[in-house]
């Protein structure tokens, strides 16, 4: 974990961040890596930086809040049926909440980075 200290900013376009090919199971089309780097963990929530390359992919959300710093997406909500419920787009500035176990498609036509909160999800003792 790159570790984001008390006033001690990071520049998030210059932190690096370690893509994986997504998997066949996910990938919808072209090659897209993603990867993640947690920063930060404050009052109980998670801070990182995730980024996904060019091309699409289906996932099945967690409960996070993001904001997109860079690049740009179309994103599709799946109902349950397999059809598409909403579409969004994002680019840079775009703040945006998902729930866990949302199903959606990205589509991602470049470099998409964008910092997400996310809670701890291991319960209080």
């Amino acid at each position: 974990m790159t570790t984001l200290e008390p006033f001690q900013p990071l520049v998030v376009a210059d932190l690096g961040v370690a893509g994986t090919p997504v998997s066949d199971d996910l990938r919808l089309e072209g090659e897209p890596s993603t990867g993640f780097v947690d920063v930060a963990v404050v009052g109980g929530t998670t801070v990182g930086i995730w980024e996904m390359t060019a091309g699409s992919m289906r996932d099945i959300e967690a409960d996070e809040v993001f904001v997109v710093v860079s690049g740009e997406a179309t994103v599709e909500l799946i109902e349950e049926h397999g059809r598409v419920d909403r579409t969004i787009e994002l680019r840079a500035g775009s703040l945006c909440r998902l729930e866990s176990g949302m199903r959606t498609r990205w589509h991602v036509p470049t470099v998409l980075r964008k910092v997400y909160i996310v809670p701890d999800l291991e319960p209080e003792p």
